[in-house]
């Protein structure tokens, strides 16, 4: 067994410990879940649908793929993969916010599952495909992920996780942080419904500050058994995580 890999330290400050952080994380999505789409295309500028689905395909995404989606909320990543499977193939969207999964309701041919990304309820060797869009600061151990990611994927089927990265220069940090902790809940107070949009708003930046350096992602990967594993990075911050189970 992988030895487990926190994404970043407990952040006492939403939390109490270790222990409490689940429940507080699916909470805050549940209750959260209606302003999110909102929020995060003022957040994006309206940008994220295109890079999301170009992001896939640079991965291997190709029509006809079965697709497992997971941490999917609201199917912001889902979509874009509908988009490129198309009629020929399915995918399943995986989170444990119900909330945030009801607020996708509107994706049709979209199957909806709930559950931890930790132990994912599908058997093995199931899914062409799997991903993961901005959620694995959100999940408790990197390592058991990696792990079930391997499990459920085929022989030779691929994962893409999408994440944002803290820039490696102190000045684009400080811009970085600025704009995630001082613009985006602004944005999120003015055009959120949900009094706590604006909190879960600084929550993601302040897991982006703590969260680990995209090399133990990259040897988490490798330590879960995948191969051609590698890194892309757009703009200094959009980390693209590709690998593939090996086919024998």
């Amino acid at each position: 067994m992988s030895r487990p890999v926190a994404p970043h330290p407990p952040l006492p400050q939403y939390y109490g410990d270790e222990a409490a952080r689940p429940a507080w994380v699916r909470g805050i999505f549940d209750r959260t879940a209606a302003d999110y789409d909102r929020i995060e295309a003022l957040m994006s500028g309206g940008s994220g649908a295109w890079y999301r689905g170009e992001a896939l395909a640079r991965a291997g995404l190709a029509p006809g793929m079965h697709v497992l989606d997971v941490a999917s909320g609201t199917g912001l990543v889902a979509a874009a993969a509908l988009d490129r499977v198309g009629s020929a193939g399915s995918v399943v969207a995986v989170d444990p916010s119900l909330g945030m999964l009801a607020a996708g309701r509107h994706l049709e041919g979209l199957a909806r599952v709930g559950g931890a990304a930790e132990r994912l309820p599908f058997a093995d060797a199931r899914f062409d495909f799997a991903s993961m869009g901005f959620a694995l600061r959100h999940v408790a151990d990197i390592a058991a992920v990696f792990g079930e990611f391997r499990r459920v994927l085929r022989p030779g089927g691929r994962l893409c996780v999408l994440e944002i990265s803290r820039p490696r220069g102190r000045l684009a940090t400080a811009a970085l942080g600025a704009y995630m902790r001082g613009v985006v809940p602004v944005l999120a107070r003015l055009f959120g419904r949900q009094a706590e949009t604006a909190t879960l708003m600084r929550y993601y930046w302040d897991t982006i500050a703590a969260c680990v350096p995209p090399e133990t992602v990259l040897e988490a990967l490798r330590a879960a058994g995948f191969a051609e594993v590698d890194r892309r990075v757009e703009l200094g911050i959009f980390s693209e995580y590709r690998a593939r189970r090996p086919a024998a």
